[in-house]
């Protein structure tokens, strides 16, 4: 049994272990210990080769093993002074157990082992947090607001081609959620679960873009981090790479980004190994690609490669009906921020519904932000917007100059309502307001009407 179970080959593998190991025929008879079972537990071959394991280890749980077919993991035995961990199973052979052997590992190799675990798994959780903070998308489809029709067709479009696996290219004029739309396509996608990784290439010289997008290894350049750093198209792999602003790229980088398009594989900066990726790309621009490709400032090849299904975001100015939703939208956010109430007059209501919107849904935010800080109270009138809109309302005579009677009543109204949201509406609430206003109870009674 012992040339059966512990062969030439099977010794050389066993004697070069650093754990001690332990063999034992079927009838639990020892033929084999290799060196490291010495070293570990100070037993000899002369001492326990050949002996029954139950005649020389009294309470020895191997011969169970084998007879029962179970394995026994991490069982603590002591020999004397050692203490030591044991790891048996059965040797089966052709589906009949012929033997068992055991493992044995020293105990301070184990916490070792054990201490570089906990740390592997702190790195680990780590890297898990990063990997779901890279594929939090802030936005779906159902934050995008479309209530005109053309801005729902739009939408519906960019919600279908999001299950495809197309490259996609988004344009529109600056502020129309261009990004918004990018996270709304990654969030419907079959790679939802996978990285959404963004880049605005209008922010980073050539040479740095390129390093962000491809990577580098230790040493490509002065100033390469030790150990190199891992590229967006490598971090994003199995998600998508959203590329903002892509009209800003360098011309020579253009070549660079279409190799990889076509091969679908990256080379580092100063590296030789080419790394195969799995990414798709989302771009956007606020420029006209087609003008800038009979101008020769962008590649032809890489705009068909970027542009495999494009999508237009219209303009503010071109989808009105959105206007009023994206107001009240935005409101609610301020007075969410702001912690009060809101009301838009219907004068400046009116005035926003008719502006041009040159900075698109943007402006409309920062608008209503700016007139939620500029009032008083809890009413927005026209005087509390932004400079810009009042001087085109004040131009398509859409602001109207009022009566001073107009504008005593009007400031009186601010006045009562605010005294009112402070003090109450109760009968002792009105008492306190009036009494803060200056004016009898009577006389706010008499306003109020």
């Amino acid at each position: 049994m012992d040339r059966v179970l512990v062969d030439d080959k099977v010794r050389s593998i066993l004697d070069s272990l650093y754990d001690g190991a332990l063999v034992a025929d079927m009838d639990g008879v020892v033929c084999y210990i290799n060196p490291a079972y010495t070293r570990i537990t100070g037993v000899t071959e002369a001492r326990i080769l050949g002996k029954s394991l139950e005649e020389i280890r009294p309470g020895a749980r191997l011969p169970f093993v084998i007879k029962s077919g179970e394995s026994r993991i991490g069982v603590i035995r002591e020999m004397g002074d050692v203490q030591y961990i044991v790891n048996m199973t059965p040797i089966i052979w052709d589906e009949v157990v012929v033997g068992g052997i055991s493992l044995v590992l020293e105990p301070h190799d184990i916490y070792k082992l054990t201490d570089q675990l906990n740390q592997s798994k702190r790195l680990i959780e780590k890297l898990k947090s990063h990997m779901n903070a890279m594929r939090q998308t802030r936005y779906g489809f159902d934050d995008i607001l479309a209530v005109d029709s053309a801005a729902q067709s739009t939408k519906a479009i960019a919600l279908k081609i999001a299950q495809k696996e197309l490259n996609v290219l988004i344009t529109g004029e600056s502020g129309t959620g261009k990004e918004l739309y990018a996270h709304a396509i990654h969030d419907a996608s079959p790679r939802r679960n996978g990285p959404f990784l963004a880049v605005n290439c209008a922010s980073f010289e050539s040479t740095l873009l390129e390093s962000e997008l491809f990577g580098y290894e230790e040493g490509a350049f002065t100033g390469a981090k030790k150990g190199g750093k891992l590229g967006l198209f490598e971090l994003a792999g199995g998600g998508t790479l959203f590329l903002d602003e892509i009209g800003e790229m360098d011309y020579a980088l253009q070549a660079k980004l279409l190799r990889v398009l076509q091969e679908k594989r990256i080379r580092r900066i100063g590296g030789g190994e080419e790394i195969d990726i799995d990414v798709r790309v989302i771009s956007a621009t606020n420029r006209d690609l087609n003008k800038m490709v009979e101008a020769h400032t962008f590649r032809r090849d890489l705009y068909y490669r970027v542009a495999v299904f494009p999508i237009t975001i219209l303009p503010l100015r071109e989808r009105r009906d959105d206007i009023d939703p994206m107001i009240d939208h935005f409101l609610n956010l301020a007075a969410d921020k702001l912690k009060r109430s809101l009301i838009l007059s219907d004068s400046a209501r009116r005035l926003l519904r008719h502006y041009s919107w040159p900075g698109n849904i943007r402006e409309l935010k920062n608008a209503i932000d700016f007139a939620a800080n500029m009032t008083d109270d809890f009413n927005i009138e026209i005087e509390h917007l932004p400079k810009l809109i009042r001087a085109e309302g004040t131009r398509l005579h859409l602001v109207e100059t009022k009566s001073l009677d107009q504008v005593v009543r009007e400031a009186e109204h601010r006045a009562i309502s605010e005294a009112l949201f402070i003090f109450g509406d109760t009968v002792e609430g009105k008492k306190k307001a009036s009494e803060h206003l200056g004016i009898s109870l009577a006389t706010l009674y008499n306003k109020m009407k």
